[in-house]
């Protein structure tokens, strides 16, 4: 019998004008991820998401990509929704979200724990009924300034930041294929110190 399939949420906003946003990295990320399985996203049938599958590599693990259409603050109900479809046990979900409690270039992988005001991350622990998913947290960094964290998380990244940009989601989606391919220990072993 075949074993579930992981389900990767990238969080986000719809929308071309979110698209570059700070808030947008889950998005990108896992558009990038569909790009490496060769997949493209549709609307799914039984979620408010856009959706794309595939497998890592030749015979590897099922992915199922997410990128719920319900706006940031309710993320949870299209993941709780997919998780079910799909029968994929709380174990095998990963959401992947921006993080200002992080400098920006980092990257860390967790299971379970708070969600330090991210609205997305609340919305999917109060949708599965559990905060024991794994995260991989993309570090944006503290707004400079007195600037509202509101409103620097749903602005573009800089021009300095988007230099780095691509390397950095290139990464992001890495971790989250390490998490599936070789476990959260293995993971964060070997890219926490980098």
């Amino acid at each position: 019998m075949e074993t579930a399939p992981w389900l990767v949420v990238g969080l986000g906003n719809p929308g071309k004008e979110y698209a570059r946003n700070r808030h947008n990295v889950g998005f990108m990320v896992a558009e990038l991820l569909a790009a490496r399985i060769g997949a493209k996203f549709s609307r799914h049938r039984r979620a408010v998401a856009e959706v794309a599958e595939g497998r890592l590599g030749m015979g590897g693990p099922k992915l199922v990509l997410a990128k719920p259409l319900t706006y940031m603050n309710l993320s949870g109900g299209p993941a709780a929704a997919l998780a079910q479809f799909y029968k994929i046990p709380t174990e095998q979900v990963i959401a992947v979200h921006d993080e200002l409690d992080i400098d920006y270039g980092q990257l860390r992988a967790k299971r379970g724990g708070g969600e330090g005001g991210h609205n997305g991350l609340r919305s999917m622990s109060k949708s599965l009924a559990t905060k024991d998913y794994a995260r991989v947290r993309f570090g944006i960094g503290r707004p400079p300034g007195r600037q509202d964290p509101a409103d620097y998380v749903l602005s573009d990244f800089s021009t300095a930041e988007r230099k780095e940009l691509e390397f950095l989601v290139d990464r992001a989606a890495d971790v989250v294929e390490a998490i599936v391919t070789r476990g959260l220990e293995w993971t964060q072993n070997a890219y926490h110190s980098a």
